[in-house]
């Protein structure tokens, strides 16, 4: 009985995570009537090399797409933990946060 408890626990806890990593938004403010800048992230979970729903950095720059901006230029991009060679030792399991920041549209100048 106890191994059934501490399997529903096990599984109620993977299935937990793979529903938070499933968090993506986009924000968008104006400067101008014709340009702006913008703010995309995606937080994903990695389960032996593999990305849940797909790659955190990849769903930001979906997510900025989306938006359907004329002239989006990224100007900053932020992976969160990055640990160089060893970012290996997350590809077993690990949660991944990515951030995109740029401007939009045209300002004129």
């Amino acid at each position: 009985m106890r191994s059934i408890d501490a399997l529903g626990r096990a599984l109620g806890g993977v299935v937990a995570c793979l529903l938070l990593a499933a968090c993506a938004g986009v924000s968008v403010e104006r400067k101008t009537e014709t340009s702006g800048t913008f703010t995309s992230y995606g937080f994903a979970m990695t389960l032996l090399s593999t990305d849940f729903p797909k790659g955190a950095l990849q769903m930001a720059r979906e997510n900025a797409s989306d938006i359907g901006l004329a002239n989006m230029n990224v100007e900053k991009s932020v992976v969160f933990p990055y640990l160089g060679v060893f970012d290996i030792l997350l590809d077993i399991i690990g949660f991944r946060y990515a951030r995109i920041s740029g401007t939009w549209g045209y300002s004129g100048r």
